[in-house]
């Protein structure tokens, strides 16, 4: 062993104490059919906890705290937080990662020292992207922005936007040019959700949940200091932030899924040895076991070549493809060995998409063909971009 490869695992022992010590007992039970107020004090509690390790952002640049980790780091923790069960930072994973990784990359010096810092403490952010008229083909927003001085006006409607009722920013892409090709004539904003005339309405979905939100904008003034980057230069920069969706939200979901299995075992009547009595039934989970294994190291060797400059992006469209399909496939098993009194059951918010709760799992595994674009949308990004096939005709 390498003195290098004896130091990752030193760290990996320093990260498995901390979270042997620190994940909060029983939380799984804590959560289950709390209410919305419950779960945010939860979530802002933990938030706390895990950016005084310095294990929120080690995605981050070296100059903030827990900043500056390698990848092997990075994936570390990663894992030993999917081994532990500890509580997923759902309620903070825009700020982290998709706010986080769009303002390093195109935001002002003012903007970092402004956010970022407020992120470590507790700001939450939603994505102001989607539009009842336009999901999948996201270029065709048609929420405008009119310059007025030192600000823009806005007026549109937003929806899908994840956990958008609790938050204090908003990541608001606009249209500021109609008179151009429609990815051209894109701005990308930063909104506060404390502005006049932000209206922000949850969305109850088939499982009981209210994930997302949608917005109502009407005159809402966002300073031209707030926006990101140059005017009609937004297209480019939101591919900032949807990478960072298919990238680095989905190497985390991917080692939760893989170290849920267990439950799936469990609910088949099997024991942690995988002693399923169906023939059939043992196929198709290590057909799935074997897809999940198969996901993991494919999402690791993605965020390998994208740190190392050697992969356009273009690979997180068939990682979020297949985590789409693991994931459906995973909680569609675990339904076949449901009682059907867990319709009946709370869910736990918070959770993730593997809770044991196997109704509400499936259910909610439909959201990730949408989710970060939806599959159409990324198998035309792997057709075009990465297989040189023409483009698809414009309808």
């Amino acid at each position: 062993m390498t003195v290098e490869r004896e130091g990752l695992e030193d760290f990996r022992l320093n990260v498995r104490s901390w979270l042997t010590q620190n994940v909060p007992h029983r939380w799984r039970a804590r959560m289950t059919g709390a209410s919305a107020d419950e779960f945010t004090a939860f979530q802002r509690e933990w938030m706390g906890k895990v950016v005084s390790a310095g294990l929120a952002t080690p995605h981050w640049s070296a100059q903030w705290p827990g900043g500056g980790r390698s990848l092997d780091e990075q994936i570390v923790i990663v894992e030993e937080m999917a081994r532990a069960d500890a509580p997923r930072l759902l309620l903070y994973f825009v700020a982290l990662y998709h706010a986080a990784m769009t303002l390093m990359e195109w935001g002002t010096e003012e903007q970092k020292a402004r956010h970022l810092p407020a992120i470590l403490n507790g700001e939450i952010w939603c994505q102001g992207f989607s539009e009842p008229n336009a999901g999948s083909d996201l270029a065709s927003l048609t929420t405008r922005a009119v310059r007025d001085g030192d600000h823009y006006v806005i007026d549109g409607q937003k929806i899908w936007s994840t956990l958008g009722q609790h938050a204090d920013y908003c990541l608001l892409l606009v249209r500021t040019d109609a008179s151009v090709p429609k990815q051209a004539g894109i701005t990308f904003l930063l909104m506060d959700m404390k502005s006049p005339g932000v209206e922000c309405r949850p969305i109850r979905q088939i499982t009981g949940d209210e994930e997302f939100a949608e917005i109502f904008l009407s005159g809402v003034r966002v300073p031209v200091a707030n926006r990101l980057g140059e005017e009609n230069a937004g297209w480019r920069i939101a591919q900032t932030t949807l990478n960072s969706e298919r990238g680095l939200t989905i190497f985390e979901l991917s080692e939760r899924l893989s170290w849920s299995r267990w439950r799936l075992i469990e609910a088949m009547g099997g024991n942690t040895g995988g002693s399923i009595v169906d023939d059939q039934l043992r196929r198709e989970m290590v057909d799935v076991f074997t897809k999940i294994e198969a996901l993991s190291a494919l999402v690791k060797e993605m965020m390998k070549r994208l740190v190392a400059g050697e992969d356009t992006g273009s690979s997180a469209s068939i990682v979020k493809l297949l985590y789409a399909q693991v994931l459906r496939e995973y909680t569609a098993l675990g339904v076949r060995g449901a009682s059907t009194s867990h319709l009946r059951t709370p869910f736990t918010l918070g959770a993730g998409h593997e809770t044991g709760n196997w109704w509400f799992d499936y259910m909610n595994s439909f959201m990730w063909t949408i989710a970060g674009g939806s599959n159409e949308i990324q198998r035309n990004i792997v057709s075009e971009r990465m297989l040189g096939m023409p483009r698809e005709r414009a309808a």
